[in-house]
């Protein structure tokens, strides 16, 4: 599982204009199951992402395919853990630490 944090590098109004953009991306990604949770960061400099995948390299080229990220508005910063522990909603993507 991940962690995606975003950080806003450019101007809010900047952000604004890739919004849309933005969205359609995150909806596609909810959709294939990629992502589970997400919102913006409060106060609004960025945002978070929880997203499942399990190849690290793969998560780093959908952070880089953002319209944020290609717009040059904002950096990622990815964060893998292990989630041994979850709500039971959220039970499938339960994992086992390494032997």
């Amino acid at each position: 599982m991940f962690v995606l944090e975003l950080t806003y590098t450019a101007p809010v109004e900047r952000v604004d204009e890739l919004l849309e953009a933005h969205v359609a991306w995150l909806d596609a990604l909810y959709e294939e199951g990629v992502f589970l949770a997400l919102g913006r960061k409060n106060p609004r400099d960025g945002g978070v992402i929880l997203a499942v995948g399990d190849d690290r390299a793969r998560i780093e080229e959908i952070a880089a395919a953002d319209p944020f990220a290609v717009g040059g508005v904002c950096e990622y910063r990815i964060t893998e853990f292990i989630a041994t522990k979850t709500a039971p909603e959220l039970a499938p993507y339960r994992q086992q630490l390494p032997a």
